[in-house]
């Protein structure tokens, strides 16, 4: 059972007094593809800093993604299943395909769940214990624990019995790591290419 979580968002009426625009279950709400019971609520998104505030419309609707824009965030909430119930037979790229991420799992790593995104994430755990686990090394974080995740490769491990679910601010990046590396490959492709053209005949202009 998905943990739902209500959500009370602001606004301003025509009169430009505050007022409440909505309260009620968070209703943006995904599994991802693949791994039952790993569960994602997006509760708000922004697109552009500074943020706008204008108008009343969620901005949490739409698709589910795992990064927000290059100058957005996400505010997400993510239920993490034990282990027993998803790693060992989850389809890594199915996974982040179905959260319009299949660039960022690590084709390389041993734990098959590693990957990394151009952000910079705040993650604060409010129910259960959770591993938060690196190339070298890894963390129990429990309930009030903070974890600052930046950009880095990392996977998650739940060891107990007990689902653990944790609150995520999403906040676009510069890649770095391995999405540094990776992104200079997909730009040295075309080039490349040129060079071919031109040996043949072409002609720059």
């Amino acid at each position: 059972m998905v943990h739902r979580i209500r959500r009370v968002v602001t606004g301003l009426d025509r009169k430009g007094k505050s007022i409440f625009i909505s309260d009620g279950e968070a209703p943006n709400v995904m599994e991802m593809a693949s791994m039952p019971g790993l569960a994602i609520t997006d509760l708000w998104r922004t697109g552009s800093a500074p943020a706008s505030n204008s108008g009343n419309a969620d901005s949490a609707a739409g698709r589910i993604k795992l990064e927000p824009p290059p100058s957005g965030t996400i505010l997400r909430i993510v239920e993490f299943p034990p282990d027993a119930a998803w790693r060992g037979t989850a389809d890594p790229k199915k996974a982040f395909a179905s959260i319009g991420a299949s660039g960022a799992p690590d084709p390389g790593a041993s734990d098959a769940l590693m990957h990394a995104t151009a952000t910079v994430d705040y993650i604060i755990v409010i129910k259960g214990e959770i591993w938060a686990i690196l190339d070298e090394g890894e963390k129990l974080l429990k309930p009030g624990d903070i974890l600052v995740q930046r950009g880095t490769n990392h996977s998650w491990s739940v060891r107990g019995h007990e689902p653990a679910i944790v609150v995520a601010v999403l906040v676009g990046a510069k890649p770095v790591g391995r999405l540094v590396k990776k992104k200079s490959a997909s730009r040295s492709k075309p080039r490349r290419a040129l060079k071919r053209k031109v040996r043949r005949g072409g002609k720059r202009r």
